[in-house]
C-alpha cells in the first residue's frame, strides 16, 4: 500500500509539472487513478455484484468516476481532483491499517508467551517435546532463559521468574522447592524441574489466550450502534447525493426557465459529489472499533484482561464494587496470630508444646488449615510418634502422639471428647486442643491481608466507585475486622454461596445509578460472579470455573488493578465519544455547506480523509496506559 501511495504522489507531481494535453493526459491521468485506486474499484463491483452496494468503496468509486466524467464533459483537463480523493483515502486507510496492525502487533506479543516446546528427561537426556503431549504429574525441566510451558509446583531448584508478560509486574518472583509456578512466565537464572498439575490446554497461558482471542468477537453497545448507522447512513446520504444532483435543476428547469441541458445540472452534480467525498462514514466505521480494541490491547500489557468491547463499556459505568474476602482481599494463606494456655506453664514452652502437637496431629491433612500449622511449625514430622490417627470431617482430627491422646479442632470437636473449651475474643480461626481428655489451649490462626489491598479500596473511591461491600462465609468477627481495616463500607458474613446471589442481588436493587461489579477468586464465587453486571475474577489462583464465569479477569490477583481497569474503560469510552462527536459535527457541517457550494473537493477530501486520520490518531491514544 505505501510504495502505491508514494509512486502515485511521484507520477501526480510529475504530471503537473510536465505538459501533457490531450487523450495522452486522460491515459497518463488514469494510469495513476488506478494505480491508487484498482482495489477501491474492485470492491465496489464486488459489492454491486453481491447485494452490498452502499458502502464506502462505493462511495469513492462513484465520486472519483464522476469527477473524471465532470473533467472529461468540460474538456477541462483536471484530474487532479479525481486522483486526490482517491489518494487521500487510501492515505486514510494507510493510517487506519498502521493502527490497527499496531495494537495487535502489542496483542501479539501477549500472544508470544505460548511456549513452543517442553524439556523432558528419557534415557538420561532431556529431549523437547510437544506441551500438549506432557501428561498431568510428569516431570518437566526449564533451563534459564526458557518459558514455563505447564503450570506446576517446583519439585527441585532455585531460580527467578519473569511475569511481567501475564501480570504486567516487572519485580522477579522468587521460586524454590514446593512454589507454584505459572506457564507463560520465564526462567530467568536458575535450572528448575517442575512437577506439572494441570494438563497445557488448561495451563494458565492458555486460558489467557484464549480469553484475548474471543475478546475482539464481543462487541460493545456503541461498536454495534455504528454498524447499524452505517448501514442506514451509507443508503441515505446516497439517496441525498442523487437529490442533490437532480431536484435544484429540475426546480431551475420547471419554475425559472433554465434550459434542460446538461449544463444546468453541471454545477449541482458536482456538489452531488463532493457531498459523498464527504458523507464517507470511514471515520465512524474504523475508530470506533479501533478504540475498543485498542483498549483491550492496552489493559491486556498491564495483566487486565477484559473479554470484549462490551464488558468494557460496562466496566466504564461501575459503580458498586463487591468483595469476595478469602483469595480476593486476603492471601487464602492463614498464619498464626496467636497462642492462649490457661495453665500456668512457661508461655515459650507453651507456644512450642501447642504447635508441635497440632502440627504433628494435622501432618497428614491437606486442609489450609492444617498446611499453615505445618508451615509455622517449621519443621519435619517424626512420624514415628504418630499412631491411631483419624481426622473427623467438619470438626477435626483425633492422634496418638508419644502415647497421649491429642485431639486438635474446633468447639464442637472439644465438646465431643467431653472437654470445656476457653472461648476466645482474638478475631480468627480458632485451633483448640486436648490432651488426655483435658484441655491444652488454643492456637489462633488469621488470613493474611494481601498489601495492596487497602490501596485498592481508596483507589476505587478516586476512580468514581460509590460503594464497597464485602460477602464472605466467615465468622461476624473475622469479616468485621479485615473489613475495618481496609475501610470497606458494608460487610455480611456467614454467607453460604445461595446466600452472596441473594445479598449481591439486594445490592443490585438498591437506588443509585451505575453498574455492579463482583470480585472473586474461588469455585463457590462462580454463580455470583455470573450473576453480577460485571465478573471480576483472581486469575493466577482463581478457580477455571470462576475466571470461566468471569467478565475480567487479573492475571496476578492484585484487587489494586480494579481501579486502574475502571480508569482504561473510562478513557477507552471518552475517545468513542470524542470520534463520534467530532466526525459527525464536522461533516454534518461540510454536508450543510456543500449543497451550497461552499465546500469544494478539496475541503471535502479533509471532511472525509482528515476527519478519519485525526479519530484514528485519537484512537490510538487508548493503547496507552499509565503506569501506577
Amino acid at each position: 500500500m505505501l510504495l502505491r501511495i508514494i509512486v502515485a504522489i511521484v507520477l501526480t507531481i510529475a504530471l503537473q509539472i510536465v505538459g501533457v494535453a490531450g487523450l495522452p493526459r486522460l491515459g497518463l491521468y488514469l494510469i495513476v487513478y488506478l494505480i491508487i485506486g484498482y482495489d477501491i474499484l474492485w470492491k465496489a463491483l464486488q459489492g454491486i455484484f453481491y447485494g452490498r452496494v452502499f458502502d464506502e468503496n462505493f462511495l469513492m468509486a462513484v465520486a472519483t468516476v464522476g469527477a473524471f466524467a465532470l473533467a472529461i464533459y468540460e474538456k477541462s483537463g483536471d484530474y487532479l481532483e479525481a486522483i486526490a480523493v482517491m489518494l487521500f483515502y487510501q492515505i486514510g486507510e494507510f493510517f487506519q491499517s498502521y493502527a490497527v496492525g499496531k495494537s495487535r502487533r502489542d496483542i501479539a506479543a501477549l500472544m508470544d508467551i505460548r511456549p513452543d516446546y517442553a524439556n523432558i528427561e528419557r534415557d538420561g537426556k532431556i529431549v523437547k517435546v510437544d506441551p500438549d503431549d506432557v501428561e498431568v504429574g510428569q516431570t518437566i525441566i526449564l533451563m534459564p532463559g526458557e518459558k514455563v510451558p505447564i503450570d506446576g509446583v517446583v519439585e527441585a531448584g532455585d531460580s527467578s521468574l519473569d511475569t511481567s508478560a501475564l501480570t504486567g509486574e516487572s519485580i522477579p518472583r522468587e521460586v524454590g522447592r514446593g512454589d507454584e509456578v505459572v506457564s507463560g512466565s520465564i526462567n530467568i537464572s536458575g535450572l528448575l524441574k517442575v512437577r506439572t498439575t494441570k494438563e497445557f490446554g488448561e495451563s494458565a497461558v492458555s486460558r489467557i489466550l484464549e480469553l484475548v482471542e474471543d475478546a475482539a468477537s464481543r462487541k460493545s453497545k456503541s461498536e454495534s450502534f455504528i454498524s447499524r448507522f452505517a448501514r442506514v447512513y451509507t443508503p441515505a446520504v446516497c439517496y441525498g447525493a442523487l437529490a442533490v444532483a437532480i431536484l435544484p435543476p429540475l426546480f431551475m428547469i420547471l419554475f425559472c426557465g433554465s434550459p434542460f441541458d446538461f449544463a444546468t445540472f453541471e454545477t449541482w452534480v458536482y456538489r452531488a459529489l463532493v457531498f459523498l467525498v464527504i458523507s464517507c462514514p470511514c471515520a465512524l466505521v474504523v475508530s470506533i472499533p479501533l478504540s475498543f480494541f485498542a483498549g483491550i490491547g492496552g489493559a491486556s500489557r498491564e495483566g487486565i484482561l477484559v473479554k470484549g468491547g462490551n464488558v468494557l463499556e460496562t466496566l466504564s459505568k461501575v459503580k458498586r464494587v463487591v468483595f469476595d474476602k478469602t483469595g480476593t482481599l486476603t492471601e487464602g494463606v492463614f498464619q498464626v496470630n496467636a497462642y492462649h494456655d490457661p495453665s500456668d506453664h512457661d508461655l515459650k514452652e507453651s507456644k512450642a508444646r501447642l504447635l508441635e502437637y497440632a502440627a504433628m496431629a494435622e501432618s497428614s491433612s491437606t486442609h489450609p488449615i492444617a498446611k499453615s500449622l505445618l508451615r509455622a511449625y517449621g519443621r519435619k514430622v517424626d512420624r514415628s510418634r504418630i499412631s491411631d490417627l483419624h481426622e473427623i470431617s467438619g470438626h477435626g482430627v483425633i492422634a496418638v502422639i508419644d502415647g497421649m491422646r491429642i485431639a486438635v479442632g474446633n468447639e464442637k470437636l472439644m465438646v465431643d471428647q467431653g472437654v470445656e473449651p476457653c472461648h476466645c475474643h482474638t478475631a480468627g480461626t480458632i485451633v483448640h486442643l486436648s490432651i488426655d481428655g483435658r484441655y491444652a489451649g488454643h492456637i489462633v490462626l488469621g488470613d493474611v491481608v494481601k498489601p495492596t489491598s487497602a490501596a485498592a479500596i481508596t483507589d476505587l473511591r478516586r476512580s468514581g466507585v460509590d460503594r464497597t461491600v464485602m460477602l464472605t462465609g466467615d465468622a461476624p468477627a473475622v469479616a468485621e475486622q479485615v473489613a475495618t481495616r481496609l475501610g470497606i463500607d458494608e460487610v455480611y458474613s456467614r454467607l453460604l454461596p445461595a446466600d452472596k446471589v441473594a445479598r449481591l442481588e439486594e445490592i443490585m436493587g438498591a437506588p443509585g445509578n451505575g453498574m455492579t461489579a463482583y470480585v472473586g477468586d474461588g469455585i463457590n464465587d462462580a454463580p455470583v460472579l455470573s450473576r453480577a453486571d460485571l465478573g471480576i475474577a483472581m486469575g493466577a489462583l482463581g478457580s477455571d470455573a470462576a475466571i470461566e464465569a468471569a467478565d475480567v479477569v487479573l492475571m496476578d490477583d492484585d484487587p489494586s488493578k480494579i481501579g486502574k481497569a475502571i480508569r482504561i474503560s473510562r478513557k477507552c469510552l471518552r475517545i468513542v465519544w470524542e470520534n463520534i462527536i467530532m466526525a459527525i459535527g464536522i461533516k454534518g457541517v461540510c454536508l450543510i455547506l456543500s449543497v451550497f457550494g461552499i465546500v469544494n473537493m478539496w475541503l471535502a477530501i479533509f471532511a472525509d480523509v482528515g476527519v478519519m486520520i485525526l479519530a484514528v490518531l485519537n484512537a490510538i491514544r487508548a493503547m496507552r496506559v499509565k503506569r501506577s
